[in-house]
């Protein structure tokens, strides 16, 4: 019996310790793939090969690491809508530009994709601590610009930019209108027991009930759950139910987290959405739910005349 119990004891120790060896040595690779296999590092593509006009960004983050970004507009005088659009973890924004480009179409916006610290022809290298910091600068960017209506910028983060735009809109209430977050996740530390079940008894977020032993280790806890809850303004969740990397139900959690303390909170299902292709999968449904919502809670703001107009017609009609 004695050796039984040893050597059950030996065995949750030797997970233990597999587990700490694996959360230190790849949990970068995990959680940031800026470059996809058989892939390199630089974009395949640009704006200009989809006739997309736009403008190549540079920025300083606040740290100093040199970051690049495109700003694409529907047309040069655009006073549309502008996304502040945060990827998912893999690849780089060249593999998001036919997404972008029927956005536009579909959105009649302007679009800012930026390169996290690491991706694309950025420099440095990926790190939450670091990747909020690229954020920041992205909208301390666009909010300083003249050429577009900067009280209509509206974050938009698909998977891990979900997590990274939650922040953004929590931390610049006066700056960000409106949030989308689509297919992303509680928490890195929810998620490390979908990647690698065994760490599931080891490591949680917030709502997880087991002994969190291993969460010092993580790096990069991304606890979307704990960030949602405190963001102020409009938030669209967009949910794909074929979700195979992320499962749905994080989705669920995240909006009854927000919507506890946030009235204006929109949740919409895709039942034939992936974790990649719900933009796709979802077809008109989707750019519709998109636009309905940014309509509603970004509206274009009307000049002095239309003001008069719209006033002096509310007057007749009573």
């Amino acid at each position: 019996m004695v050796s039984y119990v040893s050597a059950l004891l030996y065995g949750v120790g030797g997970l233990v310790v597999a587990g700490m060896a694996l959360l230190v040595a790849l949990q970068e690779r995990l959680v940031y793939v800026p470059v996809l296999p058989g892939l390199t590092k630089s974009y395949s593509i640009n704006p200009a090969r989809l006739r997309l006009t736009y403008e190549d960004v540079w920025l300083r983050s606040p740290d100093g690491v040199r970051l690049h970004a495109w700003f694409i507009k529907l047309f040069p005088d655009c006073r549309g809508p502008t996304l502040l659009f945060f990827q998912e973890n893999a690849g780089n924004i060249a593999h998001r530009l036919e997404m972008v480009r029927i956005m536009l179409q579909k959105l009649q916006c302007n679009v800012f994709m930026l390169s996290y610290r690491g991706y694309g022809a950025s420099e440095g290298f990926p790190s939450q601590h670091g990747i909020t910091k690229d954020a920041q600068a992205a909208l301390d960017h666009l909010s300083q610009r003249t050429d577009i209506d900067t009280s209509r910028i509206v974050v938009f983060g698909r998977s891990l930019g979900g997590a990274v735009g939650s922040v953004v809109a929590k931390n610049n209430p006066d700056k960000v209108a409106a949030l989308i977050v689509e297919n992303t996740f509680t928490s890195i530390l929810d998620m490390a027991g979908v990647l690698l079940p065994f760490l599931k008894y080891f490591i949680g977020g917030s709502a997880f009930k087991g002994p969190k032993i291993l969460n010092f280790l993580v790096r990069s806890p991304w606890s979307t759950i704990d960030v949602i809850g405190e963001v102020k303004q409009p938030i669209l969740f967009l949910s794909g139910l074929q979700d195979e990397m992320i499962p749905p139900i994080h989705m669920q959690m995240l909006y009854a987290k927000a919507a506890a303390h946030n009235r204006q909170c929109v949740f919409v299902e895709f039942p034939n959405g992936m974790h990649m292709d719900t933009w796709l999968s979802g077809g008109d449904h989707y750019w519709r739910t998109i636009k309905e919502f940014l309509k509603k809670h970004v509206p274009e703001e009307q000049d002095d005349e239309s003001r008069n107009d719209t006033a002096a017609a509310l007057k007749s009609s009573i």
